[in-house]
């Protein structure tokens, strides 16, 4: 099983963003299931939502609390929540930020995790370019994708389109797509720099 764990602020499409990524799954035949863990929020509070994947029925229900892979949506939450918490050693992060991971403040804490697993990706800028919002968390699917290799852009693409009709599923499925190809080259140049 593949677990996701989702950080964000209200507002911003977290809850939104694991549903979109089980609904990929299970476009590709997979079982998943998503949902939010929330109590009386409101924009701009810190949001957690949970994703996973399976090729089997998923019996567990509770939090995700050792994640496979995070995908924080905000990067101002990292001096505010234990965003880390639980991760697996050998885990993914994917943060929105257009700074570079070694300047977020916590590579002590992550400094025995793969470096080629930690990413940053300016989320918020592709959306804005695409989409004209600051909503990031169709593009943070994309460079998830392409991140991990656990879903493909593909899925991603149907599952936003399906979601957001017209234009508007248009414009963040570019931005996703702008995503993806933004984090497959900085895996490609951490996969480089690896092996010189």
């Amino acid at each position: 099983m593949f677990q996701v764990r989702f950080h964000g602020r209200g507002g911003q499409g977290v809850v939104t963003a694991a549903e979109l990524l089980a609904v990929a799954a299970f476009d590709e035949g997979r079982h998943a299931q998503a949902f939010p863990s929330f109590g009386s929020e409101r924009t701009g509070a810190p949001v957690v939502s949970f994703c996973r994947i399976d090729d089997r029925e998923i019996r567990t229900r509770e939090p995700v609390m050792e994640p496979d892979a995070l995908i924080i949506q905000d990067a101002t939450l990292i001096h505010q929540v234990d965003l880390f918490a639980g991760l697996v050693h050998d885990g993914y992060a994917l943060i929105n930020t257009s700074r570079p991971f070694n300047e977020l403040g916590f590579e002590d804490s992550l400094a025995s995790f793969r470096h080629d697993r930690l990413i940053t990706c300016p989320a918020t800028e592709l959306a804005l370019e695409h989409l004209g919002r600051p909503l990031p968390n169709a593009a943070l699917l994309g460079g998830f994708a392409a991140l991990t290799g656990q879903i493909t852009m593909k899925a991603i693409d149907t599952a936003v389109r399906e979601r957001f009709e017209g234009p508007v599923g248009e414009r963040n499925a570019a931005a996703a797509a702008a995503a993806f190809d933004f984090v497959a080259s900085k895996v490609k140049e951490l996969a480089r720099a690896s092996t010189d």
